[in-house]
């Protein structure tokens, strides 16, 4: 079971920042050194899923090490918005599933498969499946004021 850790006064509903279609920063390692991948994701039953493309590296970073840290900001500058979720924990690859992906896809680029930029059409067994399932997460709400 995940543990939510809340540290500040205030805070927010994490499964409606994780229910919008934001970008995540996966954080792997390779010898010791960190390596962060924007990506896109899928929330559901808990973990986390990302698309690995043949040219992506992080799967394999993944199969040496699996602990990985993945960060989520929902940022507005207009009107003070700044919601932050840091989750730690381990992931997997996992064989490719055209039913998550399409999931995934469709979070940011709408139902309408026909529509969708060609590259996100043709994935097939070729990708992976990364499944994040986290340990903790660090929930902050850091959204302020507005100079007037």
């Amino acid at each position: 079971m995940m543990k939510i850790i809340k540290d500040t006064g205030k805070s927010f509903n994490l499964e409606n920042l994780l229910a919008k279609p934001l970008v995540a920063h996966l954080s792997t390692v390779v010898e010791d050194a960190p390596r962060d991948s924007p990506v896109w994701f899928y929330w559901k039953d808990d973990k986390i899923w990302i698309i690995g493309t043949a040219s992506d590296t992080f799967p394999d970073r993944i199969k040496e090490n699996p602990k990985c840290a993945i960060g989520i900001v929902d940022y507005n500058q207009h009107n003070g918005l700044f919601l932050h979720a840091g989750f730690r924990g381990t992931a997997t690859v996992e064989p490719f599933d055209k039913v998550i992906a399409n999931q995934l896809i469709s979070r940011y680029l709408g139902t309408e498969i026909e529509e969708w930029d060609q590259r996100f059409k043709n994935l097939d067994n070729s990708n992976t499946l990364i499944c994040f399932m986290p340990e903790t997460v660090v929930v902050r709400d850091q959204s302020f004021v507005l100079p007037k």
